[in-house]
């Protein structure tokens, strides 16, 4: 398949990243009405958290595919994943630190977030490797 077709087709990786858009604000959107309602979502977080890992394995296993065949792979920073995750993580734990009685940080949220960390530490790896392959470093 050529790589206009694959840009086409249905499981293009545009097709990936707006999936991963969509599911990281519904993620947002989750924790945020699962803290407002006092852990009311925390049975839904932990299937929300596992399909929202899984499309993200996916769509950066196809762009780290893509960099390695030297397909041009757009910039598309997971260092902002990380900034708004890390808000997130942060002020819910400390919302349920002052609140215990009300709210406290499901683990399927807090594991979600190192496993966003992993992926973007492979990832950055991964670049810094194939910038040092093309320089013959």
């Amino acid at each position: 398949m050529s790589k206009e077709e694959k840009n086409n087709s249905i499981l293009s990786p545009k097709t990936w990243r707006f999936l991963v858009n969509v599911w990281t604000v519904f993620l947002y959107v989750a924790i945020v009405i699962d803290y407002l309602k006092s852990n009311s979502l925390e049975k839904f977080l932990g299937p929300i958290c596992a399909i929202y890992v899984a499309l993200l394995a996916i769509y950066t296993a196809e762009k780290e595919f893509e960099r390695w065949h030297d397909y041009n792979v757009g910039r598309h920073p997971g260092e902002v994943y990380i900034i708004i995750w890390t808000v997130i993580i942060i002020t819910m734990f400390l919302l349920g630190v002052f609140h215990p009685n009300k709210y406290q940080l499901p683990s399927e949220v807090f594991s979600t977030y190192i496993v966003v960390m992993g992926i973007l530490a492979i990832t950055r790896k991964s670049k810094t490797d194939y910038l040092c392959k093309d320089n013959n470093i």
